[in-house]
């Protein structure tokens, strides 16, 4: 499939249902996907409510919004379950899924010991290749994919398939790596060697670790700053892990890239207008909040996708 975001319309055309995907856990057997849900599986261990407060600023910062009473919240790929459990504390209505089962049930323990199982708040499997899955969900008014549509495998067929779920007037929040060419490339390699099988892990990990915190280490001390502070307040980066950032960032494969200038047109293309835009100079993620102008004959709000089972 093109990676040409002018060429994505067709895309759709071609989009493959779930039954298409097999399971993830038979891709990750194969050395072709990260076991995502395993490493969210262990990031509850350390989850507590500065980070849950982190992640709910994250929202109310970017989604320009204090509360999000009355409003639908879809969570597309919704690993942990973390920002899925800020938007419900919010206000939110929410569904959440994942494509990796195990980041389904972390998600479903999470909305246990955080939300009191809460009726508004739905968690299932699905994946956002799935067009069929995604019929059936309807529209809403905020729709949420940080970090996700680049290891779909099919990263513009996924961005072309979550347009339908914003509603008239709703907001479209995504984050994708930043396309930094041969650079790139290079750690595209690096993720295929972590995701072939164990021996690939025994090196990439302890290697690029070292290399990491070495790295951290110097940046550090040159600059004047305690080099604990970098773990300790890690946590105000959306109320994430270091460590779990880490392997997120070794293991994450698929791994595709875009450039914003290529992300704003394929989303102007289909009548969004870019209302907050957050770049990084090096590897990170891009943010991009989009707004849908409102579909004729309906109002903001008017979203099919009410968070039932």
């Amino acid at each position: 499939m093109s990676t040409n975001p002018r060429e994505a319309a067709g895309a759709v055309a071609g989009a493959r249902d779930g039954a298409a995907h097999g399971g993830s856990g038979d891709e990750v057997r194969r050395g072709e996907r990260f076991a995502f849900g395993e490493n969210w599986s262990r990031f509850l261990e350390v989850l507590d409510e500065d980070r849950i407060r982190e992640a709910e600023r994250s929202l109310q910062d970017m989604l320009g919004m204090q509360r999000l009473d009355g409003l639908s919240f879809l969570d597309v790929g919704s690993g942990s379950g973390l920002f899925s459990l800020a938007a419900w504390r919010l206000g939110a209505r929410v569904r959440s899924f994942d494509y990796d089962s195990r980041s389904v049930a972390t998600t479903r323990e999470m909305r246990r010991r955080y939300g009191r199982d809460d009726e508004s708040w739905v968690v299932e499997e699905g994946s956002v290749l799935d067009r069929v899955y995604l019929g059936g969900l309807g529209k809403f008014d905020i729709v949420y994919s940080w970090g996700v549509l680049h290891h779909t495998g099919s990263m513009w067929e996924a961005m072309a398939n979550v347009v339908p779920q914003v509603g008239g007037g709703g907001q479209l929040f995504i984050a994708l790596y930043n396309d930094q060419g041969l650079v790139s490339r290079f750690w595209a390699g690096v993720k295929r060697l972590y995701c072939s099988g164990w021996p690939g892990r025994m090196f990439v990990i302890p290697v690029f670790f070292a290399i990491f915190a070495a790295a951290g280490l110097a940046s550090d001390l040159l600059g004047g700053r305690n080099p604990l502070a970098r773990y300790s307040e890690y946590r105000r980066k959306r109320g994430m892990s270091l460590t779990h950032d880490w392997l997120d960032w070794l293991g994450g494969y698929p791994y595709e890239t875009a450039k914003p200038g290529d992300v704003f047109d394929f989303f102007s293309g289909r009548g969004f207008t870019l209302r907050k835009l957050v770049t990084r100079a090096s590897l990170g993620c891009n943010e991009f909040v989009f707004h849908r102008e409102t579909e004729a004959g309906c109002g903001h709000g008017a979203s099919a996708g009410r968070a039932e089972p």
